[in-house]
């Protein structure tokens, strides 16, 4: 990791947080953190951060750190970062309407039916954050 993490949200009831941060090989790593602290990182799928996103719109976790707190314009980068990723035609057209809706201000349950258009797995997005937290959680040393 070479940047600061963002945290979407607190996983349950715990100060447990998942969130995303830039690495140093032009990809985001997905991350697990407590309190100020990062826990464990590891590659980010598209999906995860898709997921991300779509958490982050639908106010699905608990409250995360204020100061680990992701942004909108972060997650409109995340997005981003994502669409610039190599995809079929009809996933790439799927993403820039996404990014397009986040750019714009677009309603949250709008922005949230374009991402979920864009994932390619039907799990449900938060299900997926807290299978991957705690898959993450087992692989840490």
């Amino acid at each position: 990791m070479s940047a600061a993490a963002c945290a979407v949200g607190r996983l349950g009831d715990s100060e447990d947080w998942i969130g995303f941060a830039p690495s140093l090989e032009d990809r985001y790593d997905l991350v697990v953190g407590h309190h100020q602290a990062v826990l464990v990182a590891a590659a980010a799928q598209a999906d995860d951060l898709l997921a991300l996103a779509v958490a982050y719109f639908e106010e699905a976790l608990a409250e995360p750190p204020e100061d680990l707190a992701a942004t909108h314009a972060d997650i409109g980068v995340l997005v981003r970062h994502v669409a610039g990723g190599d995809h079929d035609g009809e996933r790439a057209a799927a993403l820039g309407e996404a990014v397009d809706a986040i750019d714009d201000g677009l309603a949250a349950d709008v922005v949230v039916s374009r991402l979920v258009r864009c994932m390619g797995t039907s799990e449900e997005p938060v299900a997926r954050l807290v299978r991957r937290a705690s898959e993450l959680r087992l692989s840490r040393p």
